[in-house]
């Protein structure tokens, strides 16, 4: 029994489902270790099928030399998608890293440098409420909507801007630390508060010690002021879903 097999669709199909395997490999919510990387790779051909009649049109030549460029570029298009996505979405995990650091929670990497033991409990806690916010709101489908749109304004057959790309890379390396210290900034402000409070009771009363209150006060006011923070992450996230979203339509020329 001899099958007719479409080779243009087929092709078409695979390339897009190469960018989109690297583009899930890197972006969140889709990067994450909970996905079975099988899983991944079938989510990567059932994205790509439905741009099926807009692939097939730009398919390049059918040769090997073409083909396995047009792989590569594929692959690199999916991971410049992703990580500018994910770039943003990381000033969220960098808030709490700083939340970690100036709150006391690092101090097993300064007691015992050589553990090499990381500890970001506020840093894992917020990537976590992220991420659940996300697909809470349907901001995972926001974002696949501007994923799926690069196939219409980056073809198969296109040639990637990369001056877009690195000014793109350079303003969403900004935007990530400012984005990081807005969200953390009132929390040290705080903190710096606290320590100077003590260093002023430790003036007028030295013999309170008033450091060794130190870490248990600066710990409660980071447990306490960042449950009452979280209230404001859904507006934030929101903010960054519509920024990563428009640096990828920027990228791809739309």
């Amino acid at each position: 029994m001899n099958l007719d097999i479409p080779i243009a669709e087929l092709m078409a199909i695979m390339l897009g489902a190469c960018r989109t395997g690297a583009w899930m490999a890197i972006c969140p919510p889709f990067n994450s270790r909970m996905i079975p990387t099988p899983v991944k790779a079938l989510l990567s051909v059932a994205m790509a099928l439905p741009m099926a009649p807009y692939l097939r049109g730009t398919l390049p030549s059918l040769e090997t030399s073409a083909l396995l460029l047009a792989v590569g570029m594929q692959i690199f298009i999916g991971f410049g998608l992703g990580f500018i996505t994910a770039l943003l979405f990381a000033a969220l995990q960098a808030a709490g890293d700083l939340l970690d650091l100036f709150g006391g929670f690092t101090l097993a990497t300064a007691y015992d440098p050589l553990g090499f033991s990381q500890s970001s409990i506020f840093g894992r806690f917020y990537n976590l409420v992220a991420v659940t916010l996300l697909f809470a709101s349907d901001g995972h489908q926001l974002i696949l909507r501007g994923f799926l749109q690069s196939f219409r304004t980056l073809p198969l057959n296109t040639t990637f801007s990369f001056e877009t790309f690195s000014r793109l890379l350079v303003s969403g390396i900004g935007e990530m630390f400012l984005s990081a210290l807005q969200i953390a900034g009132p929390l040290i402000c705080v903190l710096f508060l606290a320590d100077v409070a003590l260093g002023l009771l430790n003036r007028v009363a030295p013999a309170l010690n008033a450091f060794q209150l130190g870490f248990p006060v600066k710990i409660f006011l980071v447990v306490t002021l960042s449950g009452l923070a979280i209230s404001t992450l859904p507006g934030i996230l929101h903010t960054l879903v519509e920024r990563a979203v428009t640096a990828v339509i920027k990228l791809g020329g739309g």
